[in-house]
């Protein structure tokens, strides 16, 4: 059987056809951009077509709907790590901007660095930016998150790896 007429991807096609245009329509009422919703709504059904195995979900449109959202999750938190960034770059002298193609890279290395993170454990992530952004101490992460400094410091170094692979590939 070839991978076109596979079971999964019938699933995926009959999701498409049958829910499509209700997550477009439930997509559209929480974010104000069309085109944004119709991007998410398609992103929707390329996360179905990278996974190795589909079980039938009972809930369609739920299902479809928890993929979505985390999407939309996605979405909004990197336009705020964007808008922060950009927010940041507002205080600096105006002639320390960086050009706008500088910028463009930046961002891009940003939401590299973002998704990386994301694949971090919560712990892991929220020790490394409240390390690097909170600027706190590893005794105090440690206090915060109820682990051991050891602990601290392998979260730090996961986070610091991620961010190394984001910015130059895998270590060698």
């Amino acid at each position: 059987m070839s991978i076109a007429q596979s079971p999964q991807r019938e699933l995926i096609g009959t999701l498409y056809r049958d829910h499509r245009n209700w997550l477009l329509a439930w997509l559209k009422r929480s974010i104000a951009c069309p085109q944004r919703a119709e991007d998410l709504s398609q992103d929707t059904f390329v996360r179905l077509l990278g996974r190795e195995h589909l079980d039938t979900p009972r809930e369609p449109r739920a299902f479809l709907l928890a993929i979505a959202k985390g999407l939309l999750f996605d979405h909004f938190r990197r336009a705020a790590l964007e808008q922060t960034y950009l927010a940041e770059l507002l205080r600096l002298p105006e002639a320390e901007h960086p050009s706008p193609e500088d910028l463009q890279l930046i961002l891009e290395d940003l939401k590299a660095i973002d998704a990386l993170l994301g694949k971090l454990s919560s712990k892991a992530r929220s020790a490394f930016l409240l390390n690097r952004l909170d600027g706190l101490s590893h005794g105090e992460i440690a206090l915060q998150l109820g682990v051991s400094v050891p602990r601290v410091r392998q979260y730090l170094a996961q986070g610091m790896r991620q961010c190394y692979v984001a910015l130059y590939g895998q270590p060698t």
